[in-house]
C-alpha cells in the first residue's frame, strides 16, 4: 500500500472525527483549532510528498 494513500486516509479519518466533535454539544475552539491544524497538515504532506517524489525521481535518472 501506498504510503501518501495511508498518511492521507488516516488524517481524513481523524478530521472526520474532529468533524463528529463539532456537532456534538461540547464543541468549542479547541476542535476547530485541531480541524485547521489537520487541514495544514494534509497540505504540508502533499508538498512534501510531491518534492520527496521529484527529488528521488531526479535522482533515479542520473543512476547509470
Amino acid at each position: 500500500m501506498d504510503t501518501m494513500y495511508q498518511v492521507v486516509n488516516y488524517l481524513g479519518l481523524r478530521a472526520r472525527r474532529l468533524g463528529r466533535a463539532i456537532f456534538r454539544s461540547d464543541a468549542g475552539a479547541l476542535t476547530l483549532e485541531w480541524i485547521v491544524i489537520a487541514a495544514a497538515l494534509v497540505v504540508a504532506v502533499g508538498v512534501a510528498a510531491a518534492l520527496f517524489k521529484n527529488a528521488i525521481r531526479a535522482e533515479a535518472k542520473k543512476l547509470p
